[in-house]
């Protein structure tokens, strides 16, 4: 579910340490995106544009800037480290970093059997 304006490009990719994820929210403070893991994998991404106060002899003439609230889903891969991650604003990118668990190679023992050798792995 998406309700972040199409103005908010995002876009995420996997490198051999983790995923990353980045949001463009140019004109967002960090106080107002809150960044949350919900249930099982899902990250949040969330929060609100606020709007310009109107001072007194103001008169405006054209408002096209949304101040509305937003918010983004991502389903993480079950690789995801959900108590390592880290997030980052830089020049109103969003960045999130996500590290992955490593893969666990087996643990190949050799055996020898009459002769003939057998290699059993062995899967902890």
């Amino acid at each position: 579910m998406s309700l972040i304006p199409s103005v908010f490009g995002q876009q995420s990719n996997e490198t051999p340490e983790g995923h990353v994820f980045k949001v463009d929210l140019l004109g967002l403070k960090k106080g107002e995106v809150k960044v949350e893991v919900e249930e099982v994998n899902i990250l949040q991404i969330s929060g609100k544009r606020s709007r310009d106060k109107k001072e007194k002899n103001d008169t405006w003439h054209r408002i096209e800037r949304s101040s509305d609230k937003f918010l983004r889903r991502f389903r993480l891969p079950e690789n995801a480290k959900m108590d390592q991650i880290k997030a980052s604003m830089v020049n109103g990118v969003l960045i999130v970093t996500i590290p992955k668990e490593e893969v666990k190679k087996p643990d190949v023992k050799t055996i020898a059997a009459g002769g003939d050798r057998v290699v059993v792995p062995r899967v902890f």
